[in-house]
């Protein structure tokens, strides 16, 4: 583009006019000629300083029109005036440096764009929002975690995101793009690998079985070693690959928002963005039920154990989603990184677009569209200083920050709540609340870009739907206030002999099992035919096992903590945990799928107005800030405070030779007490930030704005009537 001196009414140059153009079908009426030079023109400022043809001020030192035909010249379908030129010496061809085969330039348009982006945030969201969390019990587990490191473990990726935002939203947002989000995908995928490597680096996970954890009078002897302490060390090999994760998926949720948002048209920006977000939903989704798969494999594969996954000392195959995630990032990154600077034919979208940004009251929003703005560093104080007194963005980003605490914490430590209130299996409880993602997330995130586009709402409007949005989850969040009970556990919820534990402490010994010689450190649950839970075979006095044909899992005879229910004499007991009948669980199921619903709803929308409420020229930078805000005041601290929020719960702790390991069982009144509070409090604030950022907004005035205030098609304020028109193509 030309470099034009802005004037405070408009601006004129002689300069000639370069709008890029996509080649066109053979056969059609000439479509690319010059613009008249050597004459003057006039045009009216849009917000990322490039113009559009404007009737000639009486003020103004030139009275003619931006781009006017010669005499004679045949009109073409764009309308009387408007002439469009191939941008000199502007390579838009779709490849590697100069290796560019015809056979990949059908992708490049915005379509191509979105699907290669699509599979990217896919797969980001499937590694570090599905899997993630999906093995976080198994992790635990397996390398002896307590709840607040594996929260330390999640939120490594948002740390990550908070060093690079800055830097990556900044100078990539007025950089290459695509180069910045290929490799930021390839980054990815090496974090992925990474995540996956301790497995490969430590020893064989040795699982005391259900034979060899005993019965009653037998060995029970357990070597207490160091090894198994040391395994918590490997919590920094996890923070790394999450490091990594972090600045992989920097670029792609910035820049890649940005750079569909250049390519399309306005009305149309909000439908793509949803695709984009719609597939990185969908992909924790894929990584909670696929996760859920590879957690019903045994970790040590090919290797023969007769534990089945129900057990409690079992762990999953955590790692081989990581292997293929990892991998796929690596290839879909080569593409990307194929993409110019920007799409053929995109320079038209800029010139319709029309300014909705805040106006400040000095005016300082100005200095934004300047073309030269934002391409040094000196400028980067400036850039900050403008979004933070840009009160709309400052409370969008706080809103942001606030629904961010609650998916993090929630979407970490979801499955695990699941778990403990139904009684589930790790994989059951990740599969479970894969289902709830599915359509609760995924769909709310794309119905929230439809509802934009289909209202054809402006910024004002966008904010108000997304407090519309917050509302319903703040009242859908009180169905915390019911709980499914504990199942019954001898010596954790209850005594022996059925009464209440006085002062609540734990007493796993009784008369029944006081001469087996039972060890705390060997935990395997067992229901016994009276519907009670034991810590193990050895804790219920059972003293003879068997093996169930029917499921394969192990049951236990005779024991001596058991009263049969209709004959007397000692009872059975099988391997597993006790299957909870609460009867409230499909209304907590439900109201659970409102709150996601309601909380994914609003995040095009808000992405939307942060978008539309901030200067073309810092619309990167200021989803970079954004991410900063959310993820400092949300991400990072959101699983951590979950995660010790949910420890405080726990009523059991693994005992790993005197030392405190992972949690067995947490109170589930205490865990959905801790959950509404932690709901109530954020959704509040983000009702209040919604409302605030509402009241503030000051969006341009009809003389400022170019065109009249006649909303067109695009949801925007059209051009003077008298204006030529651009063509209406099919773009999506």
């Amino acid at each position: 583009m030309p470099q034009n001196s802005t004037g405070e009414n408009g601006f004129c140059f002689a300069q000639t006019l370069d709008f890029s153009r996509p080649s066109l079908p053979p056969g059609e009426p000439g479509q690319t000629f010059d613009v008249l030079s050597g004459q003057e023109a006039c045009g009216t400022p849009l917000s990322n300083g490039t113009v559009s043809s404007g009737a000639p001020s009486p003020s103004d030192s030139c009275a003619e029109p931006l781009c006017s035909t010669t005499p004679g010249e045949e009109e073409t379908r764009f309308g009387k005036g408007i002439k469009y030129v191939s941008a000199e010496g502007e390579d838009l061809a779709c490849g590697w440096g100069g290796f560019t085969p015809g056979c990949l330039q059908p992708f490049n348009t915005s379509k191509g764009v979105l699907f290669f982006l699509c599979v990217a945030s896919f797969l980001q969201g499937m590694t570090v929002n599905g899997f993630i969390n999906t093995v976080i019990t198994s992790i635990e587990r397996r390398f002896d975690l307590r709840s607040y490191q594996s929260g330390l473990i999640a939120s490594s990726y948002d740390i990550a995101a908070c060093v690079c935002l800055t830097a990556v939203s900044y100078f990539g947002g007025n950089g290459h793009k695509p180069r910045w989000l290929g490799w930021g995908v390839l980054v990815m995928g090496l974090g992925s690998l990474v995540f996956a490597l301790p497995h490969f680096t430590t020893g064989r996970y040795e699982a005391r079985s259900a034979a060899e954890v005993g019965v009653c009078g037998g060995n029970q002897s357990l070597p207490c070693t160091q090894a198994a302490s040391s395994l918590s060390g490997y919590r920094f090999v996890f923070m790394l690959g999450q490091f990594l994760h972090g600045m992989g998926a920097t670029p792609l949720y910035t820049l890649g928002v940005t750079y569909l948002d250049e390519n399309v048209k306005t009305n149309y920006s909000p439908v793509y963005i949803a695709v984009f977000y719609t597939a990185a939903i969908l992909g924790p989704a894929a990584g909670y039920l696929v996760g859920g798969m590879f957690l019903n494999i045994y970790t040590e594969i090919g290797r023969e154990i007769d534990i089945t996954p129900e057990n409690t000392l079992w762990v999953g195959a955590w790692w081989i989603g990581f292997l293929g995630a990892g991998a796929a990032s690596l290839l879909i990154s080569i593409p990307i990184l194929g993409y110019p600077q920007r799409l053929p034919g995109s320079q038209r979208y800029i010139v319709m677009r029309v300014s909705e940004a805040h106006q400040l009251k000095d005016g300082s929003h100005k200095k934004a569209s300047d073309p030269d703005f934002g391409k040094t560093v000196k400028d980067l104080p400036r850039s900050v200083l403008l979004l933070l007194k840009n009160p709309t963005f400052i409370f969008l980003c706080l809103a942001g920050a606030t629904e961010a605490t609650l998916i993090a914490g929630m979407s970490t430590f979801g499955p695990k709540f699941l778990e403990s209130q139904f009684s589930l299996s790790a994989s059951e409880a990740a599969t479970f609340f894969g289902y709830l993602v599915v359509p609760a997330g995924g769909g709310g995130t794309f119905l929230g870009g439809f509802l934009v586009n289909k209202f054809k709402l402006r910024c004002s409007g966008i904010i108000k739907l997304c407090l519309l949005c917050t509302v319903s989850s703040l009242l859908s969040i009180f169905i915390f206030f019911i709980h499914c009970p504990n199942m019954p556990m001898a010596g954790v919820t209850q005594m022996y002999e059925g009464s209440a534990l006085p002062g609540g402490r734990l007493n796993l010994t009784a008369a029944c099992n006081a001469e087996c010689g039972c060890l705390r450190e060997t935990y395997s649950p067992v229901c016994g035919s009276d519907d009670v839970m034991y810590y193990s075979p050895c804790h219920a006095g059972c003293k003879k096992v068997s093996e169930n044909l029917r499921n394969g899992k192990k049951v236990y005879h005779e024991c001596s903590c058991i009263e049969k229910t209709l004959l007397p004499g000692p009872g059975d007991a099988e391997a597993g945990k006790c299957t909870s009948s609460c009867e409230k669980r499909p209304l907590l199921l439900f109201f659970m799928f409102v709150v996601i619903l309601f909380t994914f709803l609003s995040s095009i929308p808000a992405l939307t107005a942060t978008l539309r409420c901030v200067s073309d020229r810092q619309r990167s930078f200021a989803l970079g800030i954004q991410w900063i805000v959310v993820r400092t005041l949300g991400g990072i601290p959101g699983p951590i405070a979950f995660g010790s929020m949910i420890d405080k719960s726990c009523l059991l702790w693994q005992d790993q030779c005197g030392e405190q390991g992972s949690c067995y069982v947490y109170q589930n009144l205490a865990m959905s007490r801790y959950t509404l509070i932690a709901g109530l409090v954020y959704k509040v604030l983000g009702t209040t930030f919604f409302i605030v950022a509402c009241l503030l907004y000051k969006p341009p005035s009809p003389e400022s704005a170019p065109g009249s205030s006649d909303t067109s098609e695009n949801g925007n304020c059209d051009l003077q009537e008298h204006k030529p028109s651009l063509p209406a193509e099919e773009d999506i």
